[in-house]
């Protein structure tokens, strides 16, 4: 194969599958591991792709550093969010030991709750309220209140779930990418969405269409360790590495 007809393939690939190891690189097209790096080091310099440590990434994947508030948030997507909520609530059983993470697609689903013998923790405090009146067993961790999204976080938060062995968890995210996996613009809170799905059975993230080909600065998870509900999935790329819900 001639080395235009590489630079092709290589850009199609990693353009379909979102990012590629050399290795994988090296067994597809039969090369060796200095001209798959060569490869990728030119398409880089020609803005095909983008190098990353051990291979390359799609340009497509955009980087988001700074988080909305709540009250911007909560006017974004709202009728996507209601989709995704209603699904997700859908899916608890009597006996679920769940965890509902902070923000405004979580919030959503606390009403579409059916009314089965569940026990809730929260590290939303809008969300702990609204448990409460539904008459759910709810309880929340210790820790200090991060304001941009109303959680409880700090590593009280972490210690205290760790003790507990979750039977789903539904988290929110900020940014999904194949490169990234599941992220989040703040360090305190990514190490609580990371234990917490260390600890739960089954993980389920909660994101509209918005928050995919989007990396924020800290990632929790890989894209395999959580299964994903959204209104519509943006790319099918997403479906080798996880199990997706569509609900729109």
């Amino acid at each position: 194969m001639l080395t235009e007809e590489r630079y092709v393939v290589i850009t199609e690939m990693v353009n379909q599958r979102g990012s590629i190891k050399l290795t994988d690189l090296c067994d597809m097209l039969g090369i060796s591991v200095s001209t798959a790096r060569r490869d990728i080091n030119a398409l880089a310099e020609m803005g095909k792709i983008t190098k990353v440590h051990g291979g390359a990434v799609s340009r497509s994947e955009r980087f988001f550093p700074i988080e909305e508030n709540v009250e911007e948030k909560i006017k974004q997507f709202s009728y996507e969010k209601g989709a995704i909520a209603r699904y997700a609530a859908s899916l608890l059983d009597d006996g679920d030991f769940a965890f509902i993470d902070a923000g405004t697609t979580t919030e959503k689903m606390i009403d579409y709750l059916p009314l089965k013998k569940v026990t809730f923790v929260t590290n939303g405090i809008i969300h702990a309220k609204k448990l409460a009146h539904r008459g759910f067993k709810v309880y929340i961790p210790g820790g200090e209140i991060r304001l941009a999204t109303e959680a409880i976080v700090g590593a009280e938060s972490v210690m205290t779930m760790k003790e507990y062995n979750f039977t789903k968890c539904f988290l929110g995210v900020n940014g999904i990418s194949v490169s990234a996996g599941y992220s989040t613009p703040d360090v305190s809170e990514a190490r609580v969405k990371t234990t917490i799905v260390e600890n739960s059975q089954c993980s389920y993230i909660l994101a509209d269409h918005s928050k995919f080909d989007k990396i924020t600065s800290v990632t929790f998870a890989k894209l395999e360790d959580c299964k994903i509900i959204t209104d519509k999935l943006p790319d099918r790329k997403y479906l080798n590495y996880t199990s997706i819900k569509e609900v729109m």
